[in-house]
């Protein structure tokens, strides 16, 4: 006697999905942000950055007690001079000292290091296999570096701004030019002065994103990151380029200080912010042209 056998096919959308993918398969669901920042955040070197920028508001508390009298050079009064005069004029100080370099490193770390580290572990070809697709990829990963590069922007000015206070008390801030900023009116002003910074920082984050597609050394990505974001300080220097300075980034890296007048001047940072921001839409663009096309093999 013959046994009927149940030789029924199994429906195509069972296994697969019209286009061919792995049934439910969502490629905006692949390498979630949360995935991606908890693995950045568990990194030794964001520890160590973190930690770094939380102790220069100490570090500068202690050289100001060290270094007694502040007097101006020739009778003026400069930023550094009223460091002491209130938490907010502390807070203004260390984000001047630190703005031009310092803040400058944990941008071009946090994305050069994004790609470039992942292909020198050999694990990029891995995520792609995954499958993460490409686009995906790297939004993903220049979301993350920029959050963490804004989280230590904000760091640095919060942590002087407490430490300042705990230290000099609450006040208003103290023009060097002559004058004064309430309070509550300093500090909303450092706010935008802050977000000012990060706007400015883009096109380092830009660039270094960029060479971190196109390097497969993290320390070549955000060194050549760092270099070329010296050169660019360097050529603002040159006072011969006359207007051609203001092409440059850097010429707008200090036009945050018109923010903290009595009648603050909006002009240089609309300039600058402008600048920043076409620069780094070019430099991402060259990030995901290059790397869709990208051969992977590391």
């Amino acid at each position: 006697m013959k046994t009927a056998l149940n030789s029924a096919p199994v429906p195509a959308s069972a296994s697969a999905s019209a286009d061919g993918s792995a049934e439910g398969y969502r490629a905006r669901r692949t390498l979630p942000l949360r995935v991606e920042a908890a693995r950045q955040l568990r990194r030794r070197r964001t520890l160590v950055v973190g930690a770094v920028l939380a102790a220069l508001p100490f570090v500068l508390i202690a050289a100001f007690a060290i270094g007694g009298d502040r007097g101006g050079r020739d009778g003026r009064v400069s930023l550094m001079d009223t460091a002491t005069a209130s938490g907010v004029n502390f807070a203004a100080t260390a984000l001047f000292v630190s703005a031009g370099f310092l803040l400058v490193v944990p941008v071009a770390l946090f994305c050069g290091d994004a790609v470039a580290s992942e292909a020198s572990w050999s694990s990029l070809r891995y995520l792609l296999a995954a499958p993460v697709p490409r686009s995906r990829l790297l939004l993903s990963k220049l979301a993350v570096a920029l959050g963490f590069s804004a989280a230590a922007m904000v760091l640095l000015p919060l942590v002087a701004l407490a430490a300042g206070t705990a230290a000099y008390g609450w006040g208003p801030l103290r023009i060097p030019t002559g004058g004064a900023l309430d309070a509550g009116t300093a500090t909303w002003r450092l706010a935008v002065v802050v977000a000012y910074v990060f706007v400015g920082q883009l096109v380092t984050a830009a660039l270094a994103f960029w060479l971190s597609t196109v390097t497969d050394a993290p320390l070549g990505a955000v060194g050549g990151a760092m270099g070329l974001t010296i050169v660019g300080n360097v050529l603002d220097a040159v006072t011969a380029l006359g207007h051609w300075r203001e092409v440059l980034p850097a010429h707008w890296q200090y036009a945050w200080a018109d923010a903290l007048q009595p009648h603050a001047e909006w002009s240089g940072m609309v300039k600058g912010t402008a600048v920043s921001v076409g620069y780094a839409l070019v430099l991402s663009a060259c990030a995901f042209r290059h790397f869709r096309g990208k051969d992977v093999v590391s």
